[in-house]
């Protein structure tokens, strides 16, 4: 008869049918009876549906035709039955292992074929291979649960290590034993925190299976993940670095010295390997050969909450969003695990991202990660990414991002504290030479940037709701304007920002490599159709230079309404006036803005998009003129996604470590200019040299212009 449905067991994490007993030595498909689990009721058709419930009257009343018969005879019948009816022969079973080989879920059309050809009805086998599914299911998980409690012996023989090398440290300068103080003293909270994490891989494993289960979409069939055109990491490794980068950023996170070391003449931490050597040694292994390492940790309080943060972090384009000068581009190729519900406690998955800076000359950073997401107490969650790509064969690495994320701690009134660490070990063969003092402190890709985007998107985002606007003209009266129109900034901030960096090499196509007196790189994209970008032939022409001129007094210059004259010729001289604005950040200069140029050789007064923000990190000063029609579209709360931009403008950066010690006031600084202009409205036609001349010439009339001003600035 058929197994009643409450007869359930659970088995790693995910609830199984309970198998009828077999006889020694009897296939499971010589069980006629289907797992309940497996019936798939929408799947079976009337015919079907009828025979099994025959069957199972049969069984239930002993005979054909429903008379009774005593308890012994009928125990007789039955079993004598059940072996004449559903015992297979041995070459019958073969068939069907072969068949099930090369395909494990036969429809009705190849049941029909196979039911032909070893003599069974189509309603065995369909039954058989139900039951064979369930078997090899069940197998699978054992050996997975398997290999899951070697790995947590494994880790419990690790943490006693680690509570050892905890206690007595070795000096990375002369070998000999030495007390690690305040780092043995934090190493109490870690060494909880480890406890924790040994029981997390039966966890994510349990949630896992669950939910690849019930996504057909992630393979699971042979416990690996298809990534990146089918190249298999196989699952129990994801899980197993997700965890060991847990617990990695959490103590990166929370220990001081000597893991992070101060000096007096550097601004930032800096990481002592021999001490993460020494106290993290799982997850990616060995430092890369050549390469250099960059590791940075920063602290800060931004006005938004945790779980806000979090939920921002697990949504690829949310995240690409929220760092458009950063993540070039984003996407989640794989899930794991959506954890818990609004807390996202357990999740995980497989990304793939870039990285920029706003210049040519610092190649972007492109490859595939983890991100796991885990939250250690009522108000404290940790994200870690770490990358996957030195696990798929002949992968060619410059870069590699290990253990970085940060830990987000909720505080009152909406508030939370993000501590941010950066950990990449990178090839900077291509970087260029003013460049590389930037690039090798970590400023360029740290932590430091990472948190002071954040807040400054943060500050955005309360400006909007909570209408901290000078509006002059009454335009930005609704939430939904004000969130068009940072909406609107965003994209141009990203538009900019992908045509400078060599993260654009796949939209663009260089045309020129020089220019008259600066190294200008010249790059064209053929529009067509495309929402929020206008018809024709767009060339983007950029160049970056040292300037001997702080960035602060470079970003006054650009940023100042009075000295816009002075640079561009796009107002013509004329008048410039702030129509609104909406606070993009805590400090001053840091703005949305809607500007208007008044010129009496223009026939109509010409707006201008323009978003601005200075931080220790850097400055941009990124612009986009708007027609009335475009202006019209965002003032109706329409989708601001179709409003063509053309973005130009300034990226401006210290030009090292140094340049922050005082606040930005150093010597030099590193400037780059872009514009964007529209050729023609045919993309068919081919660029002149003209254009190009005329293009050049522009950037080098605004550099100079600019290196005369800040150079007689003192400020």
């Amino acid at each position: 008869m058929m197994m009643p449905e409450s007869h359930v067991a659970e088995v790693a994490g995910g609830e199984y049918e309970m198998q009828p007993e077999l006889n020694p030595g009897q296939d499971v498909g010589s069980n006629f009876y289907p797992e309940m689990e497996d019936i798939d009721i929408m799947d079976t058709d009337e015919d079907e549906l009828q025979r099994l419930l025959e069957v199972e009257f049969e069984d239930r009343t002993g005979s054909d035709n429903g008379e009774f018969v005593p308890d012994d005879e009928q125990n007789t019948r039955r079993l004598i039955k059940k072996r004449k009816y559903h015992r297979h022969t041995q070459s019958q079973i073969q068939e069907m292992e072969a068949f099930f080989r090369e395909c494990p879920h036969p429809d009705d059309k190849q049941r029909k074929e196979l039911s032909r050809a070893i003599g069974l009805d189509p309603l065995q086998i369909k039954f058989w291979f139900q039951n064979k599914r369930t078997q090899v299911k069940t197998q699978n998980e054992r050996n997975e649960n398997s290999h899951l409690r070697a790995e947590n012996m494994r880790l419990s023989t690790e943490n006693t290590i680690m509570k050892e090398v905890l206690s007595h440290g070795l000096c990375t300068n002369c070998g000999n034993s030495m007390e690690l103080g305040q780092l043995a003293f934090e190493g109490n909270d870690l060494r909880v925190e480890n406890a924790k994490l040994r029981d997390e891989i039966e966890r994510i494993s349990s949630i896992a299976t669950k939910y690849a289960e019930k996504q057909p979409m992630i393979s699971h069939q042979h416990s690996s993940l298809a990534i990146d055109g089918g190249v298999g990491i196989e699952k129990p490794v994801i899980i197993e670095l997700a965890v060991a980068a847990m617990e990695e950023i959490v103590g990166m996170a929370q220990l001081c010295e000597p893991l992070w070391m101060s000096r007096f003449d550097q601004p930032l931490e800096i990481l002592n390997e021999g001490i993460y050597i020494q106290n993290f040694s799982k997850g990616l292994g060995e430092k890369l050969t050549g390469f250099k390492t960059e590791a940075t940790r920063e602290t800060a309080v931004v006005p938004l909450n945790a779980v806000n943060i979090i939920e921002m972090l697990m949504d690829a384009n949310q995240w690409m969003a929220f760092f458009p000068s950063i993540v070039s581009r984003a996407a989640t190729l794989d899930v794991l695990s959506n954890g818990a519900a609004e807390t996202f406690n357990g999740a995980l998955q497989v990304m793939s991202a870039m990285f920029q800076m706003a210049t040519q000359l610092v190649p972007s950073r492109e490859g595939l990660f983890i991100r796991y997401c885990k939250q250690h107490a009522e108000k404290t969650w940790a994200v870690v990414d770490v990358s996957i790509d030195c696990l798929r064969p002949n992968s060619s690495m410059t870069w590699r991002r290990r253990p970085s994320g940060c830990l987000i701690e909720e505080m009152a009134e909406g508030f939370s504290k993000v501590t941010w660490v950066e950990h990449m070990e990178v090839d900077d063969g291509n970087v260029a030479e003013i460049y590389k003092p930037l690039v090798n402190s970590g400023l360029a890709f740290g932590a430091q940037r990472w948190v002071l985007a954040l807040k400054r998107q943060c500050h955005c985002l309360a400006s909007v709701h909570n209408d901290e606007v000078v509006d002059q003209i009454g335009a930005l009266t609704s939430m939904l304007m004000r969130k068009n129109w940072m909406k609107l900034s965003e994209r141009m901030v990203r538009i900019f920002t992908n045509g400078v960096s060599s993260a654009a090499s796949d939209q663009w196509s260089l045309v020129a490599g020089t220019g008259a007196n600066y190294d200008v790189k010249a790059t064209t994209r053929k529009s067509m159709n495309e929402p929020g970008s206008p018809p024709g032939i767009i060339l983007n022409a950029t160049t970056s230079v040292w300037l001997q001129a702080p960035a602060r007094s470079v970003f006054n210059f650009l940023h100042s309404e009075n000295s816009r004259r002075q640079w561009d010729i796009l107002t013509n001289n004329g008048v410039i006036e702030q129509v609104c604005q909406i606070a993009n950040g805590g400090s001053h200069g840091n703005c949305i803005s809607l500007l208007r140029v008044k010129n009496e050789s223009l026939p109509s007064s010409m707006m201008i998009l323009q978003e601005s923000s200075y931080d220790a990190s850097g400055a941009y000063v990124i612009y986009a003129p708007l027609d009335e029609t475009a202006m019209g579209l965002v003032l109706k709360n329409d989708e601001p996604d179709f409003v063509a931009l053309l973005p130009s403008g300034f990226a401006v950066s210290p030009d090292g470590p140094a340049g922050l010690l005082n606040g930005g006031n150093a010597a030099g600084s590193l400037l780059t200019v872009s514009f964007q202009i529209l050729l023609n409205a045919a993309p068919a036609e081919r660029i002149s040299l003209a254009s190009i001349s005329t293009i050049n010439s522009l950037i080098a009339f605004t550099i100079e212009r600019i290196k005369s001003a800040v150079s007689c600035d003192d400020t």
